[in-house]
């Protein structure tokens, strides 16, 4: 092993997916000595493997969907779907799946990167080993900014582990489309890249361990989703307990506790992520490798180190548990760098935090839903206005339109919404408002929407509240 270097920057920050990237930037633009840290590629998991990728592959099989509703429609069309274009997209926006722009857009604002594992091996101390087995010991004199993101985490079924199954990168870095696919996981993840893979010419099987698809979203968003993407081909079965997995002969068996069975070409385990605590040092902090986040306050910074420590630590993104979207990361970084800079401003606040499933149609939400709202003991009343046909006879059109808008509402503001429709998410918008800015009921029913627009729909259902 290479001699160790020490060096002792003013901050360093473990992880450089977008908010830590950002946070990085915003010190180092600071004139702060920063050295950000990652093993896996700057930009993390949103441009390589997650927003951005998947977002083309849903885009190009939205334009399929898209002029196969034609026909009765506007004329007559026929649709042969390629996947060598969108696999070609996917390889430039990634450049390849490399980092060198966004290494430089570090590089360029004064901050330092290394490539490696980081892991934190005293308190202010943080030991990176690079691919080359040289080791640098860092001991920031300010801060230390934990921002390592999860990973995918596969379900412990019998013989999955041996099998050669896909996780998301896998699936977005395929050149070529198999004819069939298992998606493991009826969530967010399982349901976009298994419909675009669906209306690109595959033969895609969702299975669902869980009652209903979209677990943790509305019922009705899940059931929603069942028969749109059961008229889209796909199959779903939910409700369906994996028992065991096996692969052979090039292809994947799958048996289900009721008695189901499965077979595909390639298989995709989308049952969630996890944050791997033990891989950054977890146990320095007090914290055990079971734990699915580190605590953190108002200001990020992590809870009991505060007058221990050395310098100040602060983590955010996935490892906080407050919701693995790039979103939520790019807003806890701007909470964090204000902290650590002094600055003051808002602190952190989770009460609208907003998601979208950008399935055909999109699926909204933010805040809690109505099952949440009433198992914290509120006083909940809830209206809800199909896309098709309002309760007030808007039409909305048929044709490639399902959906609904459901507002659940307590102490006469809303505290939760479901925007699910085409442009779903971009509704979702003026909901994500009135829920974080607790809007009166009142001060919503006397807005004037647009007509004919999809938000229309916020209006009838706010009319059954008012």
């Amino acid at each position: 092993m290479s001699a160790t270097v020490r060096e002792t920057p003013d901050a360093v920050v473990i992880g450089l997916g977008p908010g830590g990237e950002d946070l990085a930037g915003r010190l180092a633009d600071a004139g702060w000595d920063v050295v950000g840290v990652d093993e896996r590629l700057v930009g993390g998991e949103c441009p390589y493997w997650g927003c951005i990728p998947s977002k083309i592959m849903v885009r190009s099989a939205d334009l399929v969907g898209e002029a196969r509703r034609i026909p009765g429609m506007a004329g007559i069309v026929r649709v042969h779907p390629e996947f060598r274009p969108v696999a070609r997209r996917v390889r430039e926006a990634t450049d390849d799946w490399n980092d060198k722009i966004a290494v430089d857009r570090l590089t360029s604002r004064g901050g330092r990167f290394l490539r490696g594992t980081a892991r934190l091996t005293a308190p202010g101390e943080v030991t990176v080993l690079g691919a080359d087995g040289r080791e640098t010991v860092l001991r920031p004199r300010q801060a230390i900014v934990l921002a390592s993101g999860s990973e995918p985490v596969s379900p412990p079924v019998p013989g999955l582990a041996a099998t050669p199954y896909w996780t998301n990168r896998d699936l977005i870095e395929a050149e070529e489309l198999p004819e069939s696919l298992l998606v493991l996981g009826g969530g967010a993840i399982g349901l976009e890249l298994g419909q675009a893979w669906q209306r690109l010419g595959c033969a895609v099987t969702v299975v669902e361990a869980g009652p209903r698809l979209l677990g943790r979203e509305e019922p009705e968003a899940g059931d929603l989703l069942t028969r749109v993407l059961t008229a889209d081909g796909l199959a779903v079965h939910a409700g369906a307990e994996v028992q065991g997995v096996e692969h052979r002969d090039g292809r994947f068996q799958v048996l289900c506790r009721r008695g189901e069975r499965f077979s595909a070409q390639r298989m995709l385990v989308a049952t969630g992520r996890r944050v791997a605590l033990d891989r950054i040092g977890g146990g320095v902090l007090g914290l055990s490798s079971d734990m699915r986040a580190i605590p953190v306050d108002e200001r990020l910074r992590v809870v009991g180190t505060q007058g221990v420590w050395p310098v100040g630590v602060w983590a955010i993104g996935d490892i906080t548990g407050k919701g693995a979207f790039t979103h939520m990361s790019m807003y806890q970084a701007d909470v964090a760098v204000r902290a650590i800079l002094g600055q003051g401003g808002a602190p952190a606040r989770y009460h609208a935090v907003p998601r979208v499933t950008f399935t055909d149609p999109e699926v909204g939400a933010v805040g809690v839903t109505e099952a949440q709202a009433r198992a914290e003991g509120r006083k909940v009343r809830t209206a809800t206005t199909d896309l098709s046909v309002s309760s007030r006879g808007y039409i909305y059109g048929a044709n490639g339109n399902a959906g609904f808008v459901k507002l659940v509402a307590a102490d006469d503001v809303l505290v939760g919404a479901t925007s699910a429709g085409p442009n779903g998410g971009e509704v979702l918008g003026l909901l994500s408002l009135a829920v974080s800015a607790r809007i009166p009921l009142a001060e919503l029913a006397s807005t004037i929407w647009a007509y004919p627009t999809f938000h229309r729909a916020v209006g009838t259902a706010v009319a059954e509240l008012a």
